[in-house]
């Protein structure tokens, strides 16, 4: 059986409407995005949160381009732990991970974004390729702070 893009869930079915457009909003404001691009990102970072929130593994890590979303969902606290609740039944803590760590940087960033991708795919996630550039081994996938989800 083949997969296409109907079939995968978008992040954005994970919180009500009224949430997601606050979210995109703030991204658009904040980060000086048009709200289509806003939309994007906000979407994405749920589907990375929603993936987390089950995976199994090692801490997955969003990319520069999905990290905003991630950022500002967290600023509204009540309605980021009450996701996290109901979706991980947990806390879904921003970790960030030491510079001085060679896999913050270069191939190691590399294979930690692409396997991020997969694991959102895997969870049944559209995955915006635009917003997960996996071709460039030498950039690192890491936000400012080395942003990555915590396992536990």
């Amino acid at each position: 059986m083949t997969t296409t893009a109907h079939d995968l869930r978008e992040g954005r079915s994970l919180v009500d409407p009224e949430l997601f457009q606050k979210l995109t909003e703030r991204v658009s404001t904040e980060h000086d995005h048009d709200l289509g691009i806003a939309a994007r990102i906000v979407d994405q970072a749920l589907a990375f949160l929603g993936t987390t929130a089950t995976h199994q593994g090692r801490p997955l890590s969003p990319s520069d381009e999905v990290d905003p979303g991630w950022h500002e969902f967290i600023l509204h606290t009540v309605d980021y732990a009450a996701f996290c609740d109901q979706v991980a039944g947990r806390f879904l803590h921003h970790v960030p991970t030491d510079p001085q760590d060679p896999s913050a940087h270069g191939e190691g960033a590399h294979e930690s974004l692409q396997y991020t991708v997969d694991a959102i795919a895997t969870a049944g996630f559209w995955v915006d390729p635009d917003l997960w550039p996996s071709a460039e081994a030498g950039k690192c996938s890491q936000c400012h702070s080395g942003c990555s989800s915590s396992p536990a």
